[in-house]
């Protein structure tokens, strides 16, 4: 029997106890048949090496798309299996549970070849230091955004806490446990393009900041694909006045065709106006029985907010 039973094949069970979540990681039971007749084995090019055969093999037995996973980080075809199933040992090490690792390293199969002195260790003295973040919420943070693992200290995750600092963004807890994939956008192709746009659209920069502190999602969406068509909506449609959209940024999460546009238009049909954060975060039953009690606009105009 080869080195199937590579402790890289990782057990799917959790921790018994807190002794126990950085226990290394445990060896695949033996597969009846060999490697070698394994049909994740055989039908790998014949030209591939045993090793790398063996690599794709576990990356799938680890629940983990090998394809994916090459294509998205060619240097895996000439890690080590060693130098892997260190990084894996690591992640364990600092709290992450197997079960975790698929999801992951799915993700973000840079993580796999990564130094672990020098790019992922870095990582984790960051979270500590820079967000306050205990050793024992470590798994909390990478489950929320595995990407922190795949950017450099240094250049992405220091600058854009900076950046995101400046604008008002002192509460650690919530940038740590809530909103840490602002910390892997970058600030000059993302953050400071949508803060831009906000200002080009009327909103003074000391508003566009208020909305985004208000509402970080702001920050994560596209300005193609969901400011525009929502800004353009509620401005021609809606007849809606940028006061309210500093009110209530919240307008830009909800879906443009499954929430906005069918329940402006309903209400308007009644001619109900409704304010827009009744309008949009009210349940579907909450929402019909607003239409029913409130009393439609002595205006004749579309509804608006």
């Amino acid at each position: 029997m080869t080195a199937l039973s590579s402790s890289l094949c990782i057990s799917p069970t959790k921790p018994s106890c807190p002794q126990q979540q950085s226990t290394i990681l445990t060896v695949k039971p033996t597969i009846k048949s060999p490697l070698k007749h394994n049909p994740l084995y055989t039908v790998a090019d014949q030209t591939l090496t045993h090793q790398m055969k063996e690599k794709i093999l576990c990356l799938e037995l680890m629940g983990i798309d090998s394809g994916k996973a090459l294509s998205l980080n060619p240097s895996l075809r000439s890690a080590s299996l060693q130098s892997i199933e260190s990084v894996l040992h690591f992640l364990q090490s600092k709290g992450i549970y197997p079960q975790d690792l698929p999801r992951i390293l799915g993700m973000c199969p840079k993580i796999l070849t990564s130094d672990i002195r020098t790019e992922l260790n870095p990582v984790f003295v960051f979270l500590s230091a820079a967000l306050n973040v205990p050793e024992s919420e470590f798994r909390r943070v990478i489950k929320k955004c595995p990407r922190l693992l795949s950017c450099s200290v240094e250049d992405q995750l220091k600058p854009a806490l900076f950046y995101l600092q400046r604008l008002g963004f002192n509460d650690l807890e919530a940038l740590a446990y809530q909103d840490p994939v602002l910390l892997v956008s970058s600030v000059e192709h993302t953050l400071i393009p949508k803060l831009r746009f906000l200002e080009s659209k009327g909103f003074s920069r000391s508003e566009a900041i208020g909305m985004i502190l208000r509402c970080p999602a702001l920050f994560t969406f596209s300005v193609e694909n969901n400011f525009v068509p929502k800004l353009e909506y509620f401005v021609s449609e809606m007849g809606g006045k940028l006061e309210d959209l500093k009110g209530f940024p919240q307008y830009f999460t909800f879906s443009l065709e499954k929430r906005i546009r069918p329940r402006h238009l309903e209400a308007a049909e009644r001619g109900i106006d409704l304010p827009l954060p009744l309008m949009l975060k009210s349940t579907d039953d909450e929402f019909k029985q607003l239409l029913i009690i409130t009393k439609p606009s002595p205006s004749s105009s579309p509804s608006h907010s």
